[in-house]
């Protein structure tokens, strides 16, 4: 029985780079001083977009576990 093929999914790759990314923000966002909340009027802006960026990358992970690409049909052609 021969194995079953797996792809070269894109998706995996942009949700975890998005996840990793997220999760460095979001810990930055946790510790930021108050004088660089302040230098971005009041927003914890590091917090957000990490959180942002966490909720994208889980998405994009969640539609490849959804929605796997399919394996090419062999071909009848010797190569």
């Amino acid at each position: 029985m021969a194995a079953p093929q797996r792809l070269f999914d894109i998706r995996r790759v942009i949700g975890g780079l998005f996840l990793v990314y997220g999760l460095i923000l979001t810990v930055t966002g946790l510790f930021d001083s108050a004088q660089e909340v302040q230098k971005a009027e009041g927003i914890r802006i590091n917090l957000w977009t990490g959180i942002a960026m966490l909720v994208v990358g889980a998405a994009f992970l969640l539609w490849e576990r959804l929605r796997p690409s399919d394996a090419p049909a062999p071909s009848d052609e010797e190569e």
